[in-house]
């Protein structure tokens, strides 16, 4: 059954249309401009498919852009501030205080825009085929338009399902037709063409993943893919084969499978491990597989995900072991909270000594990051926010493969317990204003 098709209004007075399906955490799937009917798209294979699997964990929300759609199409301003205003009034309007926010191909630097603007709001932000500013190789399709508008659509559609998929792109191109106008088609496509976000991708503070195919050859490609991955902290890649613009087209099981990973979606907390608290004080701890970017590129996809395996299978026993709970995953790097910080140091201990022992017989070495940060987060679906975990993970990206960095809350908590730290002194952390003084916690050949 399809969704309900509702309204939200924007600043500008734009009415937006939308649906949502599911429940859960909001998951919202940004309209890939200009093309975008988020009814009729429902009448075409693949989509279905893919919002229903989207939705068995999460409320997925989609809707179409100002201009396409059965959004309100009699609309002049096509800007990139615009666009937000559109994403804005549906978050709004769901009364969303923290979602997830997907943006594909030329919907990716109006999600950079946002989350950078909007930390609080964006709890993951994913990118799939994405461009921050002028791309050659999308520009030269978008130029095209200029043309037959009919001839235009078919090499769209063509481009974005892969030049293989004949039959299924003469559908497609008949859909396209129907999102917009080639008026609005072609004002929308000159305002993109001015979009150039590069200059804030340091200012994303959201975990972020980056998709990519490996074969997608009429728009951005892999190394584009790349330089947004170095330019965006706290930015993981994926690549995928195929030359689909479309994530449900082709290898989708893989595609959701590194969606649930980046985003957490586990099974229950095993038994004896503790629930994040609502309230009061309790420790952080974040790991983080150095270099995981370039093993993935060295190792391919397969082999890179055989050893992080070892780096969940090590993290999540010594979890169960000292009563840490799991709060999320994200593919190379897990977030806890313990309700103690001996508990959590001795974890941090524990993981490390593992990784040593794993190191010494096998074929590709885990360095593993860790950081600790105690205070008072806030819980909300089942995950934790505010600066203790800002901090924590700041903490865990300063540190080096085999390091545990500890914050000087969590060295006064374990005062008198036996721990050795050694004082790396204060330095500067992205997004705090005094310098945090850090601490080494020893770990190498102690009893």
């Amino acid at each position: 059954m399809e969704p309900r098709i509702q309204y939200a209004k924007t600043a500008d007075g734009v009415n937006i249309a939308f649906w949502t399906l599911g429940e859960g955490v909001p998951y919202v799937q940004m309209p890939q401009l200009p093309f975008s009917h988020i009814q009729l798209e429902w009448q075409l294979p693949g989509y279905t498919h893919w919002y229903e699997r989207l939705a068995e964990k999460r409320k997925v929300v989609r809707y179409d852009g100002r201009g396409s759609g059965l959004s309100e199409r009699n609309v002049v301003d096509y800007s990139l501030e615009a666009h937000m205003l559109d994403l804005q009034a549906v978050v709004e309007r769901l009364g969303a205080q923290r979602f997830v926010l997907l943006g594909s191909f030329t919907a990716c630097p109006i999600a950079i825009a946002y989350a950078a603007r909007h930390p609080e709001a964006v709890s993951h932000l994913m990118l799939w085929c994405p461009w921050a500013g002028r791309e050659a190789r999308a520009q030269a399709l978008w130029a095209l338009r200029e043309g037959d508008w009919e001839l235009y659509t078919h090499a769209a559609a063509h481009a974005a399902l892969g030049w293989s998929a004949s039959d299924e792109a003469h559908d497609y191109a008949a859909f396209l037709q129907e999102c917009v106008t080639p008026e609005a088609a072609s004002a929308i496509f000159d305002a993109l063409a001015e979009f150039d976000v590069t200059s804030v991708l340091p200012q994303v503070r959201s975990p972020t993943l980056i998709a990519q195919r490996r074969q997608l050859a009429a728009v951005p490609g892999v190394e584009v893919a790349k330089r947004l991955a170095s330019g965006i902290p706290d930015a993981r890649l994926a690549l995928f084969e195929g030359a689909s613009l479309y994530p449900w087209y082709g290898d989708e099981e893989a595609v959701l499978a590194a969606i649930d990973e980046f985003l957490g979606d586990r099974d229950p907390a095993p038994a004896g491990a503790e629930a994040p608290a609502a309230s009061g004080v309790c420790t952080i701890l974040f790991t983080d597989v150095e270099g995981s970017t370039a093993l993935t590129e060295r190792l391919g996809d397969a082999k890179a995900r055989d050893v992080l395996r070892n780096h969940e299978r090590i993290v999540r026993e010594a979890l169960r072991a000292h009563g840490g709970a799991e709060v999320k995953a994200m593919g190379d790097g897990f977030m806890a909270s313990f309700p103690s910080a001996t508990r959590a140091l001795e974890c941090a201990i524990a993981m490390q000594r593992a990784f040593a022992a794993h190191n010494e017989t096998a074929g590709e070495t885990i360095s593993v990051r860790i950081g600790l940060n105690a205070g008072e987060p806030i819980a909300e679906h089942e995950d934790l926010f505010g600066t203790a975990v800002i901090l924590a993970a700041r903490i865990a990206a300063r540190a080096e493969g085999g390091e545990i960095l500890a914050s000087d809350v969590v060295r006064q908590l374990v005062a008198g317990k036996g721990f050795l730290f050694s004082d790396r002194s204060e330095v500067a952390l992205r997004g705090f204003e005094d310098p945090v003084r850090l601490y080494e916690v020893r770990w190498r050949g102690e009893g």
